[in-house]
């Protein structure tokens, strides 16, 4: 073999090493392939091979792996999507008892397609196809109860899911009672506390002075922050779910917090101060300071109800009703002039109420309680407080952070004469009304947050308590010497010696004038 046989041969043969060098992906050489490829060919014998060659290329790779495969196919899962699709179906389906003549009965929902159409005009909703799944959805909940009226609050959007809110108004006895299963936790706490009390006696304990600060009772149903019911559910075609009502600590806490809505009515609400509640009741306070703060009505549509001993009660109850002779403003004016403009809902007061109520008289639990201790009587009476009364123009709000409370547009300035008048609300962002002719209609959709202006900053907790006052009584001592200690023992010596023989000298008397 001569010199050029070899190197043919060693050539061939680092040929062959590179080939048989396997993939780092499919842990297959191209030698290996090659072969099983030309077999392929051979075997078959296709017409035009070059033109389906990758195609066998791909074949004899695909064989490879087919006895490794399972021969259980993937189960096809069901997207988020696909679900709600199937739930909102039944939106789309007439029941089998619905009447005939439907469109002849009266219905306690509004027009929802003329007031989609309107708030389009606006620039503000659902879109048409989310506002139409949302009526239907609607008329499915006003099936479900005996309502008076129910319309669209809004939206409240939140991190992982949004909340569509329905508002209603029911007839009066026919809205379901809530507030059984607290007063049954009222009558246990009680007894529990009766039997504590009855142990404190056998033992007694140090009692604490402080007193809790009385709570705020909060408003009845069909009244104040109360007045209406809300459904919540994050799609529509979901179930909907009452909210309950809110309560005047709830409000007050939610005035001094800023959390967002995570679309879980079940989650707690984290935050200084502690909020009595969780994410349902939060929300629910929202509404209730979104409502009284921009449900507005154009000037005249509403008028008051003057009710006889209403203004020597100083009662601020919702006196208003819908005005037969109203004719509607102009739109222009209502662009122009804020006074054109007034909110039809109660203001909520300070105290977490729309009627201020007198803490300071005492219930007659509370009074049979106090029954023979000692009462401090307060020096001064509460005075009222007093908000602004119903139908107050919007001219008369006050400034926020230096920034107008309402902004006002048309929806078109180039056919302003089939325009509609537009307000939005920059307390509250999110907040809309419109009107034109002799309809108007409030909506929201927002963050369920108020404006906090240049920046927020969370309420700081208070002062910590101060020391426990210096007296003789609860002052350690500072330890004595030892000549100290010696000092005093001998003095004690010497007191109990000197008793000792006062004793004596007594028993010795004694025996003498027995004898």
């Amino acid at each position: 073999m001569d010199g050029t046989q070899q190197v043919s041969l060693q050539v061939a043969g680092s040929f062959k090493a590179f080939l048989m060098k396997s993939s780092s992906k499919s842990n297959l050489n191209l030698y290996d392939h090659l072969s099983r490829l030309l077999m392929r060919v051979i075997e078959e014998r296709p017409h035009d091979v070059v033109d389906v060659m990758e195609d066998l290329s791909h074949d004899v790779k695909l064989r490879l792996y087919q006895d490794k495969q399972s021969s259980l196919q993937d189960l096809q899962q069901t997207t988020a999507a696909e679900e709600l699709a199937e739930q909102q179906k039944v939106l789309f389906v007439r029941p089998e008892d619905a009447p005939e003549h439907e469109f002849e009965l009266e219905s306690a929902l509004p027009n929802v397609s003329e007031i989609a159409y309107f708030l389009e005009q606006a620039g503000v909703g659902l879109g048409r196809e989310e506002m139409q799944r949302v009526f239907l959805a609607l008329k499915q909940l006003v099936s479900s109860y005996t309502m008076q009226r129910c319309r669209l609050w809004g939206k409240i959007l939140g991190i992982e899911r949004s909340y569509i809110i329905a508002e209603a108004e029911f007839a009066e006895g026919e809205e379901e009672d809530e507030d059984g299963p607290e007063e049954v936790a009222d009558d246990e706490a009680r007894e529990v506390d009766a039997k504590e009390k009855a142990e404190r006696e056998m033992d007694p304990l140090p009692q604490s002075t402080y007193k809790a600060p009385p709570v705020v009772p909060k408003e009845a149903k069909g009244t104040g922050a109360n007045k209406f019911v809300y459904f919540v559910c994050n799609e529509a075609g979901l179930p909907w779910t009452k909210l309950p009502s809110v309560t005047p600590a709830q409000i007050t806490v939610a005035r001094q917090i800023r959390k967002f809505f995570t679309g879980r009515l079940d989650a707690p609400i984290v935050s200084y101060p502690p909020f009595p509640g969780n994410e349902a009741n939060y929300l629910r306070a929202q509404i209730a300071r979104i409502s009284a703060g921009t449900q507005i009505s154009p000037q005249g549509f509403y008028q008051a109800i003057e009710e006889e001993g209403a203004e020597e009660e100083g009662s601020s109850e919702d006196g208003i009703e819908e005005n037969p002779e109203y004719e509607g403003v102009p739109v222009g004016e209502l662009v122009d002039s804020l006074s054109s403009w007034v909110h039809h809902t109660q203001h909520i007061l300070q105290q977490g109420r729309c009627t201020w109520v007198n803490l300071a008289v005492k219930t007659e639990d509370e009074s049979n309680e106090e029954e023979g201790e000692e009462v401090e009587e307060d020096p001064d009476e509460p005075e009222p407080e007093v908000g602004p009364p119903l139908l107050t123009p919007l001219s008369q709000d006050a400034e926020i952070f230096e920034t107008v409370p309402w902004s006002s547009s048309l929806s078109s300035t180039l056919t302003s004469q089939h325009a509609i008048a537009i307000m939005r609300s920059n307390c509250w962002p999110g907040a809309c009304a419109y009107a034109y002719a002799k309809k108007f209609e409030n909506i929201y959709v927002g963050w369920g947050l108020k404006y906090p202006g240049d920046g927020y900053s969370p309420l700081l907790p208070p002062a910590p308590q101060s020391e426990y006052p210096s007296a003789p009584e609860i002052t350690e001592d500072v330890d004595p010497t030892v000549e100290e200690e010696q000092a005093l023992q001998d003095a004690l010596d010497e007191k109990q010696a000197a008793e000792e023989a006062e004793e004596g000298d007594s028993d010795e008397e004694q025996d003498e004038e027995d004898d």
